[in-house]
């Protein structure tokens, strides 16, 4: 049960994840561009502060 959850949420990352790319390829590469020239640091913000909001969501789901 655990992993068939698991692999559903992976699964809809990567549809999610898809839709920029699929949609708007050069603004897509244009942004990744942008975001390969942020600091170690900032890119840590930016991953923990996605983290966060995640957790956020799923708390407030269930």
């Amino acid at each position: 049960m655990l992993w068939d959850d698991l692999i559903r949420a992976l699964a809809l990352v990567l549809v999610i994840e898809g839709i920029l790319p699929f949609i708007n390829p050069a603004g897509w590469r244009q942004a990744m561009t942008q975001a390969g020239r942020l600091s170690d640091n900032a890119l840590r913000s930016l991953g923990l502060g996605s983290m966060l909001a995640g957790v956020l969501v799923l708390y407030f789901l269930n």
